[in-house]
């Protein structure tokens, strides 16, 4: 056997371990696409010390993490703990007084530490102020200051556009399939600022009242769209190219207005501080046009590297990535219709 010929055998032998590793991973993650979901604490205000709070905890299908919250201050219960279930959450519910207020006090959220999951923590006081606080496993404690400040806003909900997006593994395949799609930089460049355009402004009517769409049928139509494009791929690389290869942006658009659908799905979640609506939907929409930016930048850097690495691979290699990906959104569509 040649070098030459042993260099392709090798080479493609990587590549269908590459491409088992990946596919194995992904479908470990399956059922985690789009479905990363924070804990979330409200402390409102209302009377003088006497604080509504709202713990809401996420599940791991019938199991809820073991989340508690303490005060470094003094606090009594006035009320017992109530508790209801929601789809992917328990959500408990009580009245608490604290003798001297909030303001100055360590807010923690107990077992925090041992999880991977973030918690939003946000303080209404009665006089109209709000705080919020994004807390993670590393730092699953924090002050609540005497003043508050929109800055602190601005800076917790970009933090958790740039998450969203980096651990949406379905709008990520998504912005993945328009790379693969399109042909030129000047192609690509247009179909990611349609999609950007497309998805903010669902986005941006959804969280305000605008639109309101049934979050579940919206995640099945997301992973229905990812496999359309992944079947336009595969056209392409045939020679016959669709719609999507023709005028990406059109169909970036068209998608990208469902894709922000569930963008807002995840604020939801979420939640914003009414009185700092704008500036939260504004950062965070920051933070996921960044988020996207960077995977957009990572994938064109492994693509400029593989090339200059001018490594053989065969025939078939550049139809696995489609492949994957719409054999995921096929899995997450069946998941999502079942769940319905």
């Amino acid at each position: 056997m040649s070098r030459s010929a042993r260099v392709v055998r090798l080479a493609s032998a990587l590549t269908a371990r590459a491409c088992v590793l990946i596919i194995c991973s992904c479908l470990a993650s399956l059922s985690s696409a789009h479905e990363v979901r924070p804990a979330y604490l409200s402390l409102k205000e209302a009377a003088p010390g006497s604080f509504d709070v709202l713990f809401k905890t996420p599940m791991i299908g019938d199991l809820r993490l073991a989340l508690s919250v303490s005060f470094s201050g003094h606090t009594q219960a006035l009320t017992p703990v109530g508790s209801r279930t929601t789809d992917n959450a328990v959500v408990q519910t009580w009245r608490i007084q604290a003798s001297h207020g909030l303001a100055g006090q360590e807010v923690r959220i107990v077992g925090l530490e041992n999880t991977v999951t973030d918690a939003l923590l946000r303080v209404e006081f009665a006089d109209g102020r709000s705080w919020d606080r994004r807390l993670t496993p590393a730092a699953p404690a924090a002050t609540v200051p005497m003043a508050t400040s929109g800055s602190g806003v601005a800076a917790t909900y970009f933090s958790l556009g740039v998450e969203h997006i980096l651990l949406g593994y379905d709008h990520l395949l998504f912005v993945l399939g328009l790379i693969l799609v399109t042909g030129t930089l000047r192609q690509l460049a247009g179909a990611i600022t349609a999609f950007t355009l497309a998805h903010s402004i669902t986005l941006a009517a959804a969280t305000l009242g605008l639109v309101r769409v049934p979050s579940k049928p919206v995640e099945a139509i997301i992973a229905l769209s990812i496999a359309f494009l992944a079947v336009e791929v595969v056209k392409a690389r045939a020679g016959k190219p669709g719609i999507a290869a023709r005028a990406p942006w059109i169909v970036a658009f068209a998608f990208g207005l469902l894709h922000g659908f569930g963008f807002a799905g995840a604020l939801s979640e979420i939640g914003i501080p009414a009185g700092h609506i704008p500036i939260s939907l504004l950062f965070f929409n920051l933070g996921v046009e960044t988020g996207q930016l960077l995977f957009v930048a990572a994938v064109m850097a492994l693509a400029a590297a593989v090339r200059f690495a001018r490594l053989p691979l065969p025939p078939w290699a550049s139809l696995v990535p489609p492949y994957v990906i719409g054999s995921l959104a096929m899995a997450w569509f069946v998941q999502r219709v079942f769940a319905f």
